[in-house]
């Protein structure tokens, strides 16, 4: 389907959901046999929770059902990006301090380091001790890395807290 109808459908849900503390990540609209499928993937500054999400999908399909931008029938999806989507925006490294991050650079070999600081122009990653700079225009990708034991927090009980 046409990114027109995905611009209709975010330009409806964006100042709606904004309102209520979500971010608008992305919104696709795609045919899936009779009917259309509407994706939108929503986030908090302060991370998202299942309840958010619910709470965003409610209001998602009031606003479409009031707005209607879609001819037909649709089936809304709202789901937020996932620990697997990149970090694309100065926001989403905001949301990962702390977090282990894997760069990929536009030159040069892929390598890992903790978020330490954020700014509007890069990231300040901590490498095996030492910093080291992430120039946003100078990173193809970078997407943070899952971590079942993170640093500096007790094991729950159950954890056996080791390195295994």
């Amino acid at each position: 389907m046409s990114t027109a109808a995905a611009a209709k459908v975010r330009a409806a849900l964006e100042p709606v959901l904004s309102a209520a503390g979500f971010v608008v990540e992305d919104v696709v609209v795609r045919q899936a046999g009779s009917r259309s499928l509407v994706q939108v993937l929503v986030d908090r500054e302060q991370g998202i929770s299942l309840d958010d999400v619910a709470e965003a999908s409610r209001t998602a399909s009031t606003v479409l059902d009031d707005v209607d931008p879609l001819t037909g029938a649709y089936v809304l999806e709202v789901s937020s990006p996932g620990v697997d989507r990149p970090l694309t925006l100065p926001r989403h490294w905001r949301r990962n301090l702390g977090r282990l991050v894997t760069v990929t650079p536009t030159e040069g070999r892929e390598w890992t380091g903790r978020v330490h600081e954020v700014s509007e122009l890069g990231a300040v990653l901590d490498v095996a001790g030492a910093p080291r700079t992430a120039s946003y225009a100078d990173v193809r990708r970078a997407v943070v890395q899952v971590e079942f034991h993170r640093a500096g927090r007790a094991p729950r009980d159950g954890e056996d807290g080791g390195d295994e």
